[in-house]
């Protein structure tokens, strides 16, 4: 719980990273099956309780474009993950991720509803193999309104309906999530307060202060998980 907590709190500053580290730590916690759609729950209460604790900047024209490309990408993505060896999966989001943190993303042209649309395709459908993707989209967003809590707030908004459609995703795939309803709802308090204590810090603490620590912190990790297949 706690590191659901400070990974939270830190998105909320950041506008992103908090999923991609939480993500980061749960291998050896979580069996591998269980990571991606218990992340995805935890990500969804994260997510929606930042946007709804500063909803007055909300863009709720985003919305509808972004969702058709994600329903696109759910379906997609889907079937990609209903054919991987889940023994491997960590090594997968630990190689995705060092991707992420590392590689310069592809830029989406333009920022409008075309680019809105691909932006949720691609952004939901890699989801759901590597779980945490929410640096994909932050560039574009940036186009639109480059002011801090306008980006921090609406990445929240298209990530929690990224983590809504997987999570139905997953539970067409069969994934049964009634063994870990007690830790996804005590997980999801944590993130919860995470937001609100995160939301109440975002103006008092600059973001490059942040950015070279979580670099290196997430590296660490990925490091981790694309070990850990080799010494199960």
């Amino acid at each position: 719980m706690p590191i659901a907590f400070l990974t939270s709190a830190l998105a909320a500053v950041m506008g992103l990273g908090g999923g991609m580290l939480l993500i980061a730590a749960m291998p050896g916690l979580l069996p591998p099956q269980a990571i991606i759609p218990v992340h995805a729950f935890t990500q969804l209460a994260s997510n929606a309780s930042r946007a709804g604790f500063a909803w007055r900047h909300i863009a709720w024209e985003i919305v509808p474009a972004f969702t058709l490309g994600a329903v696109l990408g759910a379906w997609l993505g889907g079937e990609i993950y209903d054919q991987l060896e889940l023994s491997w999966l960590p090594a997968v989001i630990g190689v995705l991720i060092l991707l992420v943190t590392w590689v310069p993303m592809p830029q989406v042209p333009g920022g409008g509803q075309v680019a809105l649309t691909v932006l949720g395709f691609y952004q939901t459908g890699l989801g759901m193999i590597a779980g945490a993707t929410g640096p994909l989209g932050a560039s574009l967003l940036m186009r639109r309104n480059p002011e801090r809590d306008w980006v921090v707030v609406n990445t929240a908004l298209y990530m929690a309906l990224n983590h809504a459609l997987r999570l139905a995703a997953f539970a067409l795939l069969g994934f049964s999530f009634g063994p870990w309803w007690p830790l996804m709802l005590a997980m999801a308090a944590a993130v919860i307060v995470g937001s609100w204590v995160g939301t109440r810090l975002r103006a008092r603490i600059p973001q490059r202060n942040f950015t070279r620590l979580f670099k290196t912190l997430v590296t660490v990790l990925a490091l981790r998980m694309i070990a850990m297949p080799f010494f199960s």
